[in-house]
Protein backbone atom coordinates (compact mmCIF):
# COMPACT_ATOMS: atom_id res chain seq x y z
CA UNK A 1 0.00 0.00 0.00
CA UNK A 2 1.51 3.35 -1.11
CA UNK A 3 1.28 6.74 0.64
CA UNK A 4 -1.90 7.89 -1.56
CA UNK A 5 -4.06 5.10 -0.94
CA UNK A 6 -3.29 5.26 3.04
CA UNK A 7 -4.07 9.30 2.88
CA UNK A 8 -7.79 8.93 0.62
CA UNK A 9 -10.27 8.32 3.69
CA UNK A 10 -8.69 11.75 5.48
CA UNK A 11 -9.24 13.45 2.49
CA UNK A 12 -12.97 12.31 2.42
CA UNK A 13 -13.46 13.12 5.21
CA UNK A 14 -11.88 16.74 5.47
CA UNK A 15 -14.48 16.82 2.50
CA UNK A 16 -17.94 15.84 4.31
CA UNK A 17 -18.69 19.60 5.49
CA UNK A 18 -18.38 20.85 2.30
CA UNK A 19 -20.40 17.97 0.87
CA UNK A 20 -23.34 18.98 2.64
CA UNK A 21 -23.43 22.02 2.24
CA UNK A 22 -23.62 21.61 -1.28
CA UNK A 23 -26.85 19.30 -0.74
CA UNK A 24 -28.85 21.34 1.70
CA UNK A 25 -30.14 23.91 -1.25
CA UNK A 26 -31.79 20.73 -3.41
CA UNK A 27 -33.24 19.25 -0.02
CA UNK A 28 -35.06 22.58 0.79
CA UNK A 29 -36.09 23.09 -3.38
CA UNK A 30 -37.66 19.82 -3.47
CA UNK A 31 -39.33 20.00 0.01
CA UNK A 32 -40.80 23.06 -0.93
CA UNK A 33 -42.29 21.60 -4.42
CA UNK A 34 -43.86 18.48 -2.41
CA UNK A 35 -45.55 21.28 -0.31
CA UNK A 36 -46.74 22.62 -3.26
CA UNK A 37 -48.14 19.92 -4.83
CA UNK A 38 -49.67 18.85 -1.99
CA UNK A 39 -52.07 21.88 -1.65
CA UNK A 40 -52.90 21.59 -5.73
CA UNK A 41 -53.75 18.32 -5.02
CA UNK A 42 -56.12 19.05 -2.11
CA UNK A 43 -57.56 21.85 -4.01
CA UNK A 44 -58.43 19.60 -7.02
CA UNK A 45 -60.32 17.53 -4.17
CA UNK A 46 -62.31 20.49 -3.47
CA UNK A 47 -63.41 21.77 -6.62
CA UNK A 48 -66.40 18.88 -6.70
CA UNK A 49 -68.08 21.08 -4.28
CA UNK A 50 -66.58 24.20 -4.83
CA UNK A 51 -68.75 26.82 -7.02
CA UNK A 52 -65.59 28.08 -8.30
CA UNK A 53 -64.71 24.39 -9.87
CA UNK A 54 -65.23 22.21 -12.70
CA UNK A 55 -69.22 21.22 -12.52
CA UNK A 56 -70.22 18.40 -11.22
CA UNK A 57 -72.23 15.67 -13.65
CA UNK A 58 -75.99 15.21 -12.36
CA UNK A 59 -79.13 13.50 -13.20
CA UNK A 60 -81.92 16.15 -12.61
CA UNK A 61 -85.83 15.74 -12.90
CA UNK A 62 -88.74 18.13 -13.36
CA UNK A 63 -91.11 18.49 -10.65
CA UNK A 64 -94.88 18.30 -11.51
CA UNK A 65 -97.76 19.32 -10.28
CA UNK A 66 -100.80 16.96 -9.95
CA UNK A 67 -102.69 13.92 -7.83
CA UNK A 68 -100.40 11.11 -5.76
CA UNK A 69 -102.21 8.51 -4.31
CA UNK A 70 -101.38 6.87 -1.21
CA UNK A 71 -100.83 3.50 -0.95
CA UNK A 72 -99.71 1.18 2.23
CA UNK A 73 -97.83 -2.18 1.15
CA UNK A 74 -97.05 -5.21 3.05
CA UNK A 75 -96.62 -9.09 2.10
CA UNK A 76 -99.98 -11.34 1.50
CA UNK A 77 -100.63 -14.62 0.96
CA UNK A 78 -103.60 -15.67 -0.91
CA UNK A 79 -106.14 -17.72 1.13
CA UNK A 80 -109.16 -19.63 0.26
CA UNK A 81 -112.26 -18.77 1.98
CA UNK A 82 -112.83 -21.85 3.25
CA UNK A 83 -110.66 -25.53 2.93
CA UNK A 84 -112.22 -28.61 2.96
CA UNK A 85 -111.56 -32.34 3.35
CA UNK A 86 -113.78 -34.76 2.17
CA UNK A 87 -114.23 -37.76 3.89
CA UNK A 88 -116.12 -40.62 3.95
CA UNK A 89 -119.53 -40.66 6.11
CA UNK A 90 -119.20 -44.52 5.79
CA UNK A 91 -117.20 -47.90 6.41
CA UNK A 92 -116.57 -49.64 2.87
CA UNK A 93 -114.07 -49.93 -0.52
CA UNK A 94 -113.67 -47.31 -2.31
CA UNK A 95 -114.53 -48.69 -5.71
CA UNK A 96 -114.75 -45.42 -7.91
CA UNK A 97 -113.51 -41.83 -8.10
CA UNK A 98 -115.18 -39.54 -10.41
CA UNK A 99 -112.83 -36.06 -10.60
CA UNK A 100 -109.71 -35.18 -11.71
CA UNK A 101 -106.84 -33.66 -9.30
CA UNK A 102 -106.89 -30.32 -9.92
CA UNK A 103 -110.35 -30.30 -11.25
CA UNK A 104 -113.07 -27.73 -10.51
CA UNK A 105 -115.97 -29.33 -9.28
CA UNK A 106 -119.23 -27.73 -8.06
CA UNK A 107 -121.64 -28.43 -4.92
CA UNK A 108 -123.21 -31.62 -4.59
CA UNK A 109 -120.95 -33.14 -7.61
CA UNK A 110 -120.23 -36.99 -6.92
CA UNK A 111 -116.49 -37.07 -6.43
CA UNK A 112 -116.29 -41.39 -5.38
CA UNK A 113 -118.50 -43.94 -4.66
CA UNK A 114 -117.97 -46.19 -1.72
CA UNK A 115 -119.29 -49.76 -2.56
CA UNK A 116 -122.82 -49.34 -1.95
CA UNK A 117 -123.90 -53.39 -1.55
CA UNK A 118 -123.88 -53.49 2.02
CA UNK A 119 -126.24 -50.52 1.99
CA UNK A 120 -128.29 -52.61 0.01
CA UNK A 121 -128.75 -55.39 2.33
CA UNK A 122 -129.03 -53.38 5.41
CA UNK A 123 -131.69 -51.51 3.94
CA UNK A 124 -133.87 -54.65 2.18
CA UNK A 125 -133.13 -55.92 6.12
CA UNK A 126 -134.68 -52.76 7.73
CA UNK A 127 -137.67 -52.14 5.41
CA UNK A 128 -138.31 -56.55 6.12
CA UNK A 129 -138.53 -55.82 10.33
CA UNK A 130 -140.67 -52.79 9.14
CA UNK A 131 -142.85 -54.99 6.99
CA UNK A 132 -143.06 -57.66 9.58
CA UNK A 133 -143.89 -55.10 12.95
CA UNK A 134 -147.00 -53.55 11.11
CA UNK A 135 -148.34 -56.48 9.84
CA UNK A 136 -148.69 -57.29 13.76
CA UNK A 137 -149.54 -54.03 14.47
CA UNK A 138 -151.93 -53.87 11.74
CA UNK A 139 -153.20 -57.39 13.74
CA UNK A 140 -153.43 -55.69 16.93
CA UNK A 141 -155.63 -52.74 15.63
CA UNK A 142 -158.18 -55.11 14.52
CA UNK A 143 -158.44 -56.97 17.90
CA UNK A 144 -158.27 -54.13 19.70
CA UNK A 145 -161.81 -52.85 17.39
CA UNK A 146 -163.16 -56.47 18.38
CA UNK A 147 -162.40 -55.81 22.17
CA UNK A 148 -164.13 -52.85 22.26
CA UNK A 149 -166.99 -54.24 21.12
CA UNK A 150 -167.02 -56.87 23.38
CA UNK A 151 -166.60 -54.92 26.16
CA UNK A 152 -169.40 -52.12 25.44
CA UNK A 153 -171.77 -56.12 25.31
CA UNK A 154 -170.61 -57.05 28.99
CA UNK A 155 -168.62 -60.04 27.56
CA UNK A 156 -165.05 -59.42 28.65
CA UNK A 157 -163.57 -57.45 31.20
CA UNK A 158 -162.60 -53.77 30.93
CA UNK A 159 -159.03 -54.68 32.26
CA UNK A 160 -158.25 -57.23 28.95
CA UNK A 161 -159.04 -54.13 26.98
CA UNK A 162 -156.55 -51.58 28.49
CA UNK A 163 -153.86 -54.69 27.87
CA UNK A 164 -154.83 -54.80 24.36
CA UNK A 165 -154.92 -50.84 24.10
CA UNK A 166 -151.09 -51.22 25.69
CA UNK A 167 -150.02 -53.84 23.05
CA UNK A 168 -150.94 -51.88 19.91
CA UNK A 169 -149.02 -48.79 21.36
CA UNK A 170 -146.03 -51.00 21.40
CA UNK A 171 -146.41 -51.96 17.91
CA UNK A 172 -146.43 -48.51 17.25
CA UNK A 173 -143.44 -48.01 19.00
CA UNK A 174 -142.00 -50.66 16.90
CA UNK A 175 -143.12 -49.16 14.02
CA UNK A 176 -141.29 -45.64 14.47
CA UNK A 177 -137.96 -47.66 15.15
CA UNK A 178 -138.52 -49.65 12.36
CA UNK A 179 -138.87 -46.80 10.26
CA UNK A 180 -135.75 -44.91 11.69
CA UNK A 181 -133.81 -48.17 10.59
CA UNK A 182 -135.03 -48.06 7.40
CA UNK A 183 -134.18 -44.33 6.95
CA UNK A 184 -131.02 -45.01 8.40
CA UNK A 185 -129.66 -47.72 5.72
CA UNK A 186 -131.01 -45.16 3.05
CA UNK A 187 -128.70 -42.72 4.50
CA UNK A 188 -125.87 -45.12 4.11
CA UNK A 189 -126.76 -45.61 1.05
CA UNK A 190 -126.78 -41.77 -0.16
CA UNK A 191 -123.28 -41.82 1.91
CA UNK A 192 -121.81 -44.14 0.37
CA UNK A 193 -122.03 -41.57 -2.81
CA UNK A 194 -119.15 -39.09 -1.46
CA UNK A 195 -119.96 -35.37 -3.40
CA UNK A 196 -118.48 -32.30 -2.98
CA UNK A 197 -119.86 -29.95 -0.16
CA UNK A 198 -118.74 -27.11 -1.73
CA UNK A 199 -117.52 -25.83 -5.15
CA UNK A 200 -113.64 -25.35 -6.14
CA UNK A 201 -110.85 -26.77 -7.21
CA UNK A 202 -109.81 -30.28 -5.99
CA UNK A 203 -106.41 -31.15 -4.77
CA UNK A 204 -103.81 -34.64 -5.45
CA UNK A 205 -106.48 -37.37 -4.60
CA UNK A 206 -105.16 -39.06 -0.86
CA UNK A 207 -106.83 -42.23 -1.21
CA UNK A 208 -106.60 -44.56 -4.54
CA UNK A 209 -109.52 -47.04 -5.34
CA UNK A 210 -109.41 -50.46 -3.70
CA UNK A 211 -108.60 -49.24 -0.63
CA UNK A 212 -110.74 -49.34 2.53
CA UNK A 213 -111.95 -46.18 4.08
CA UNK A 214 -113.15 -45.48 7.27
CA UNK A 215 -115.61 -42.79 8.76
CA UNK A 216 -112.74 -42.19 11.31
CA UNK A 217 -110.22 -41.91 8.95
CA UNK A 218 -108.27 -38.53 9.41
CA UNK A 219 -106.87 -38.34 6.07
CA UNK A 220 -109.75 -37.82 4.11
CA UNK A 221 -110.15 -38.65 0.43
CA UNK A 222 -109.48 -34.88 -1.40
CA UNK A 223 -109.36 -31.19 -0.02
CA UNK A 224 -111.12 -28.92 -2.03
CA UNK A 225 -110.34 -25.21 -1.94
CA UNK A 226 -112.74 -22.48 -3.05
CA UNK A 227 -110.90 -19.83 -5.99
CA UNK A 228 -113.72 -17.64 -7.13
CA UNK A 229 -114.18 -15.36 -4.44
CA UNK A 230 -110.79 -15.54 -2.47
CA UNK A 231 -109.03 -13.81 -0.04
CA UNK A 232 -105.51 -12.06 0.74
CA UNK A 233 -104.02 -11.43 3.82
CA UNK A 234 -101.37 -9.18 4.83
CA UNK A 235 -99.48 -6.67 7.61
CA UNK A 236 -99.30 -3.20 7.85
CA UNK A 237 -97.91 -0.90 9.91
CA UNK A 238 -99.66 -0.41 13.03
CA UNK A 239 -99.12 3.48 13.11
CA UNK A 240 -101.18 3.35 9.52
CA UNK A 241 -103.53 1.95 11.11
CA UNK A 242 -105.63 4.68 12.42
CA UNK A 243 -105.78 6.12 8.70
CA UNK A 244 -106.91 2.72 7.61
CA UNK A 245 -109.54 2.99 9.84
CA UNK A 246 -110.64 6.44 9.22
CA UNK A 247 -110.95 5.73 5.22
CA UNK A 248 -112.69 2.35 6.19
CA UNK A 249 -115.56 4.04 8.05
CA UNK A 250 -116.50 6.03 5.08
CA UNK A 251 -119.09 4.35 2.83
CA UNK A 252 -116.82 3.17 -0.36
CA UNK A 253 -114.61 0.44 0.11
CA UNK A 254 -110.60 0.63 0.26
CA UNK A 255 -109.21 -0.43 -2.44
CA UNK A 256 -106.58 -3.33 -2.52
CA UNK A 257 -104.20 -4.29 -5.56
CA UNK A 258 -102.65 -7.88 -5.41
CA UNK A 259 -98.96 -7.71 -7.14
CA UNK A 260 -96.40 -10.31 -8.40
CA UNK A 261 -93.29 -10.56 -5.98
CA UNK A 262 -90.89 -8.39 -8.12
CA UNK A 263 -93.89 -5.85 -8.10
CA UNK A 264 -94.08 -5.95 -12.03
CA UNK A 265 -97.20 -7.31 -12.67
CA UNK A 266 -100.39 -6.51 -10.59
CA UNK A 267 -102.82 -9.56 -10.77
CA UNK A 268 -105.88 -8.67 -9.41
CA UNK A 269 -107.79 -6.01 -8.18
CA UNK A 270 -110.21 -6.32 -4.68
CA UNK A 271 -111.33 -4.64 -1.77
CA UNK A 272 -110.84 -4.37 2.08
CA UNK A 273 -113.13 -6.76 3.91
CA UNK A 274 -111.91 -6.99 7.36
CA UNK A 275 -109.59 -5.30 9.96
CA UNK A 276 -108.00 -7.38 12.73
CA UNK A 277 -108.68 -6.63 16.39
CA UNK A 278 -105.16 -6.83 17.95
CA UNK A 279 -101.59 -5.59 16.71
CA UNK A 280 -98.98 -8.06 16.60
CA UNK A 281 -96.59 -7.55 19.15
CA UNK A 282 -93.92 -9.49 17.18
CA UNK A 283 -93.70 -7.27 14.20
CA UNK A 284 -95.71 -4.03 15.00
CA UNK A 285 -98.14 -4.71 12.45
CA UNK A 286 -102.09 -5.59 12.38
CA UNK A 287 -103.33 -8.16 9.64
CA UNK A 288 -105.99 -6.97 7.30
CA UNK A 289 -108.00 -9.06 5.00
CA UNK A 290 -109.31 -8.18 1.16
CA UNK A 291 -111.63 -10.13 -1.28
CA UNK A 292 -110.79 -10.66 -4.93
CA UNK A 293 -113.80 -12.20 -7.16
CA UNK A 294 -110.66 -13.96 -9.08
CA UNK A 295 -112.61 -13.99 -12.39
CA UNK A 296 -109.35 -14.80 -14.40
CA UNK A 297 -107.95 -17.21 -11.77
CA UNK A 298 -104.94 -15.40 -11.08
CA UNK A 299 -104.65 -15.89 -7.72
CA UNK A 300 -103.85 -19.18 -6.20
CA UNK A 301 -104.41 -20.22 -2.39
CA UNK A 302 -101.26 -20.09 -0.54
CA UNK A 303 -99.91 -18.05 -2.73
CA UNK A 304 -97.31 -15.33 -1.89
CA UNK A 305 -98.39 -11.53 -3.47
CA UNK A 306 -97.42 -8.12 -2.91
CA UNK A 307 -100.50 -6.01 -1.57
CA UNK A 308 -101.09 -1.97 -1.99
CA UNK A 309 -104.01 -0.78 -0.09
CA UNK A 310 -105.20 2.74 -1.42
CA UNK A 311 -106.06 4.83 1.65
CA UNK A 312 -105.71 8.50 0.17
CA UNK A 313 -105.35 10.27 -2.96
CA UNK A 314 -103.65 13.64 -2.49
CA UNK A 315 -104.91 16.33 -4.50
CA UNK A 316 -102.81 19.39 -6.16
CA UNK A 317 -99.57 18.39 -4.89
CA UNK A 318 -96.10 18.79 -6.16
CA UNK A 319 -94.21 15.25 -7.05
CA UNK A 320 -90.85 14.75 -7.19
CA UNK A 321 -89.06 11.07 -7.49
CA UNK A 322 -88.19 9.80 -3.96
CA UNK A 323 -84.45 9.29 -4.75
CA UNK A 324 -84.28 13.08 -4.87
CA UNK A 325 -85.60 13.93 -0.98
CA UNK A 326 -82.38 13.92 1.40
CA UNK A 327 -83.16 14.03 4.55
CA UNK A 328 -81.24 15.37 7.68
CA UNK A 329 -82.05 15.15 11.38
CA UNK A 330 -83.46 18.48 11.00
CA UNK A 331 -85.24 18.29 8.07
CA UNK A 332 -86.03 16.64 4.21
CA UNK A 333 -84.32 18.96 1.23
CA UNK A 334 -83.49 18.85 -2.42
CA UNK A 335 -80.93 20.35 -4.10
CA UNK A 336 -83.22 22.73 -7.41
CA UNK A 337 -80.91 23.16 -10.33
CA UNK A 338 -81.04 27.68 -10.69
CA UNK A 339 -81.03 29.12 -14.20
CA UNK A 340 -77.03 29.92 -13.82
CA UNK A 341 -75.97 25.98 -13.59
CA UNK A 342 -75.64 26.31 -9.86
CA UNK A 343 -77.67 24.52 -7.02
CA UNK A 344 -79.73 25.69 -4.17
CA UNK A 345 -80.52 23.50 -0.82
CA UNK A 346 -84.27 23.72 -0.82
CA UNK A 347 -86.14 22.24 2.52
CA UNK A 348 -89.30 20.72 1.49
CA UNK A 349 -92.12 19.35 4.05
CA UNK A 350 -93.45 15.60 2.89
CA UNK A 351 -97.06 14.91 2.84
CA UNK A 352 -96.54 11.47 1.48
CA UNK A 353 -94.77 8.82 -0.20
CA UNK A 354 -95.70 6.15 -2.89
CA UNK A 355 -93.51 3.96 -4.07
CA UNK A 356 -91.17 6.27 -6.63
CA UNK A 357 -92.98 9.65 -6.01
CA UNK A 358 -93.40 11.78 -3.00
CA UNK A 359 -95.72 14.58 -2.64
CA UNK A 360 -94.26 17.75 -1.14
CA UNK A 361 -96.68 20.18 0.37
CA UNK A 362 -94.25 22.87 1.13
CA UNK A 363 -90.84 24.41 -0.21
CA UNK A 364 -91.19 24.15 -3.74
CA UNK A 365 -93.00 24.01 -7.40
CA UNK A 366 -94.25 22.47 -10.01
CA UNK A 367 -91.79 22.79 -13.18
CA UNK A 368 -88.62 23.42 -10.82
CA UNK A 369 -85.83 21.15 -11.82
CA UNK A 370 -84.25 19.03 -9.31
CA UNK A 371 -81.36 16.49 -8.90
CA UNK A 372 -81.79 13.14 -8.49
CA UNK A 373 -78.27 11.48 -9.17
CA UNK A 374 -74.75 12.77 -8.23
CA UNK A 375 -76.28 14.58 -4.60
CA UNK A 376 -73.38 13.22 -2.23
CA UNK A 377 -71.06 15.08 -4.24
CA UNK A 378 -73.20 18.42 -3.97
CA UNK A 379 -72.79 21.73 -1.68
CA UNK A 380 -74.87 25.07 -2.15
CA UNK A 381 -74.08 26.68 -4.87
CA UNK A 382 -72.03 24.06 -6.71
CA UNK A 383 -71.91 24.35 -10.40
CA UNK A 384 -73.32 21.54 -12.23
CA UNK A 385 -73.62 19.68 -15.10
CA UNK A 386 -76.71 18.61 -16.86
CA UNK A 387 -77.02 15.83 -18.73
CA UNK A 388 -77.72 16.16 -22.65
CA UNK A 389 -80.60 15.27 -24.60
CA UNK A 390 -80.87 12.55 -26.44
CA UNK A 391 -79.68 13.91 -30.13
CA UNK A 392 -77.78 17.32 -29.00
CA UNK A 393 -74.34 17.80 -30.22
CA UNK A 394 -71.44 18.54 -28.17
Amino acid sequence: MDASESTLPTELADRRPALLRGWRPWAIAGAALLLLWLVFRGGKKDTAANPAGRPVPVSVAQARKGDMAVRLSGLGTVTALSNVTVKSRVDGQLVRVDFTEGQLVHEGQQLAEIDPRPFKVQLMQAEGQFAKDNAAYQNAKADLARLEGLVKQGIISRQQLDTQVSSVAQYEAALKSDQAQVESAKLNLVYSRVTAPIAGRVGLRLVDVGNMVRATDGTGLVTIAPIQPINVVFSVPADSIQKVLAQNAKATKLTVEAWDRDLRTRLASGTLSAIDNQVDPGTGTVRLKALFSNGDKALFPNQFVNAQLLVDTLRGVVIVPTVAVQRSPQSSFVYVVKGDGTVELRTVEIEGTDGDDTAVSKGLSGGEIIVTDGLEKLRPGSKVALPKAPGAKG
